[in-house]
């Protein structure tokens, strides 16, 4: 008996801390809520949007280097002599354009644009990383929720059998050591729900984490539709999943412009080869004492234009080192990408597999479980009725636990894994 009070004191405490939390408003997210909560507040993806615009200003200023560059000059001057004291100055404009640079400007706006874009696929990877972790979170969530409901129906019905037993064992027809069992089990159905309780808040700390919510902030998810499981097995050719996620892949598609880049950047290495032509032009004046200010600055206006040619003749070898570690950085590069689409094909046909693999999982632990569920239900009553002990009711019961946990977890695996190869083709998950 003393069993069964501590354990009812520990339930009603765990309604107190329950009832104590909904005082606060519930925030109750579904996964595409809980998706656009975390791509709003994620402090590494507001870090890489502020790299993304960083390069944006970097593209903007190469293209401005096509402009001319014009400055100003005045200065002022005093000097004094036996012959006397001279006030002096000078002042103008100057603008210089360059013509031809070996194409380098060119080269260089086309590797700022490649980054730009590599930048924003570079965001794509995370969202998708980000989403498998929220998936994995959320999900891991509804198999307690479900298992949690599941377990206080063996609660319920575990207190009902000791209530059934304490009975017997007043009247006589129930041996103490059976008795001691029912409440020993009834202890362990109730720690049972209330470490699936706890696994459930620690499961949604964690989506907070990964969400950039406030740890204090009461979640609830809401429960999507998982019913129409045999929907999510169809799935495409292996072939075909492949080609959708080499398509889709934004690790691929930054590697390729690696590539790109790599390639812009020999062109930018050879383009110190090439002659640079620019064009100045100047606009000067100046003065030699206050008296006359005005007609000394119109007489001494001068007007100049220059056309400046230079040509690399030899620099210790140093553009040829440039060119050579340009070509091997884009063989690198080459190499990098190739590895990346060869793991990656491992990844999804892995995965391909893994999504059969748990979902067989799962039909065959769903029928063990129905099959468990009647014959505990069966022993149930025999037991009421006296035709077995309580170790034959016990011990069906833990079978139908185990199967059950079982159903419960490789139902969710699956559904995990399925999105998971949904992602890497690059389809939104939806529920």
């Amino acid at each position: 008996m003393r069993i069964i009070l501590m354990v009812t004191v520990l339930m009603l405490a765990l309604r107190c801390v329950g009832q104590e939390e909904q005082k606060e408003a519930v925030v109750r997210f579904t996964f595409e809520d809980c998706i656009n909560y975390a791509f709003g507040n994620s402090y590494e993806r507001q870090s890489l949007e502020l790299t993304r615009q960083s390069q944006d200003l970097s593209l903007q200023q190469s293209k401005r280097d096509r402009l001319p560059s014009v400055s100003a000059h005045v200065s002022e001057g005093f000097s004094n002599s036996n012959d006397g004291s001279l006030f002096s100055g000078s002042a103008g404009i100057d603008a210089s354009v360059s013509v031809y640079q070996g194409g380098s400007i060119k080269n260089n706006i086309e590797i700022q644009e490649l980054a730009l874009e590599q930048a924003g696929m570079e965001l794509q990877q995370y969202d998708d990383n980000l989403s498998i972790q929220i998936l994995q979170a959320f999900l891991t969530i509804l198999g307690n929720e479900e298992l949690l409901k599941y377990q206080e129906e063996v609660l319920n019905s575990s207190y009902e059998i000791m209530r059934q037993g304490a009975v017997k064992f007043e009247a006589g027809a129930m041996i103490e050591s059976d008795y001691l069992l029912l409440e020993a089990q009834y202890a362990t159905d109730t720690n049972n729900v209330v470490d699936t309780r706890i696994a459930i808040e620690n499961s949604l700390l964690n989506l907070k984490l990964l969400m950039s919510m406030d740890a204090s902030t009461p979640l609830e998810v809401i429960f999507p539709d998982t019913a129409d499981i045999a929907q999510l097995s169809v799935l495409p050719s292996l072939e075909e999943a492949l080609s959708a996620a080499e398509s889709y892949s934004p690790e691929l598609k930054m590697g390729q412009y690696d590539i790109d880049i790599a390639g812009m950047n020999v062109k930018l290495s050879k383009s110190d080869m090439l002659p640079s032509v620019s064009v100045g032009a100047g606009l000067n004046t100046g003065h030699s004492g206050w008296g006359n200010m005005g007609n000394q600055l119109v007489n001494e206006l001068s007007e100049s234009v220059s056309l400046s040619l230079s040509i690399p003749i030899y620099n210790k070898g140093n553009t040829r080192l440039k060119v050579k570690q340009s070509e091997i950085e884009l063989q690198r590069t080459q190499l990098s990408l190739a590895n990346s689409r060869f793991v990656l094909r491992q990844t999804v046909t892995e995965e391909y597999y893994n999504v059969l693999s748990t979902y067989n999982k799962y039909k065959v632990s769903k029928l063990s479980a129905d099959a468990y569920l009647k014959s505990f239900e069966a022993y149930n009553s025999q037991f009421l009725y006296g035709t077995i002990t309580a170790y034959d009711l016990l011990s069906q019961q833990l079978g139908y636990t185990e199967a059950l946990n079982s159903y419960i977890q490789n139902k969710y695996s699956f559904i995990l894994q399925r999105k998971i190869l949904d992602i890497y083709m690059g389809k939104k998950i939806t529920f």
